[in-house]
């Protein structure tokens, strides 16, 4: 019965992920506003960031939620779960500015979620330090892949620049905790297959 409610309950919020409907931690929406109207140019781009980015926190979710359901240690049990429940923040605000822009997330967002899930039960399946060592290489990652935006982005898209910064503080902190408590470092193949997978996912997502 307990795997089965597992399984429930791994639906419910993998539902509820890719419907927009999970909830943050009600932090302030990141403060900003655009003084500024974007040129057609300048919105687009930002739409394409942005589905970019809500489709790598739909992936986030799934990560933490896949390592969460295989972990056997309680306490890291509890960081991979409020960490994720954290980056639902993420969540909320990149729907919020998508859909502020008028623009659409992925359509391959489930599969993204699917995907990420087997990986993250994968890593975690190998041991605590190398789920933790997982995160934190994720998070690194993650941290890169919101530079390059935040190089590309129209400076007067204020309100998506604060959301972005926002975001990569925290990505620093979650990758800093996870080495904290005890993550083992991934050796190179396993980074660039990560790598490689971001990659495909982001240039897809750029798009459909």
């Amino acid at each position: 019965m307990s795997i089965l409610n597992n399984i429930v309950n791994e639906f419910d919020i993998a539902l509820k992920t890719l419907s927009n409907k999970k909830s943050g931690t009600d932090r302030p929406f990141p403060s900003g506003k655009n003084t500024e109207e974007l040129t057609g140019k300048e919105k687009k781009l930002s739409i394409q960031m942005m589905r970019v980015n809500l489709a790598g926190e739909v992936a986030a979710q799934a990560l933490y939620r896949g390592q969460a359901l295989v972990c056997k240690d309680s306490e890291v049990k509890k960081h991979l779960i409020e960490a994720g429940e954290e980056e639902t923040d993420h969540l909320v605000w990149c729907k919020k500015r998508l859909d502020d822009l008028g623009g659409r997330g992925s359509l391959l967002n489930p599969l993204w979620y699917a995907g990420s899930f087997s990986i993250g039960a994968i890593f975690g399946s190998f041991g605590e330090k190398v789920s933790l060592g997982f995160v934190e290489e994720t998070e690194k990652q993650v941290v890169a892949h919101i530079d390059k935006h935040l190089d590309k982005i129209s400076p007067k898209d204020i309100e998506t620049i604060e959301i972005l910064k926002t975001m990569r503080q925290d990505e620093d902190v979650h990758a800093q905790q996870a080495a904290d408590n005890g993550g083992e470092e991934l050796k190179i193949p396993a980074k660039k297959i990560m790598k490689y997978t971001a990659k495909v996912m982001t240039s897809t997502s750029t798009h459909i």
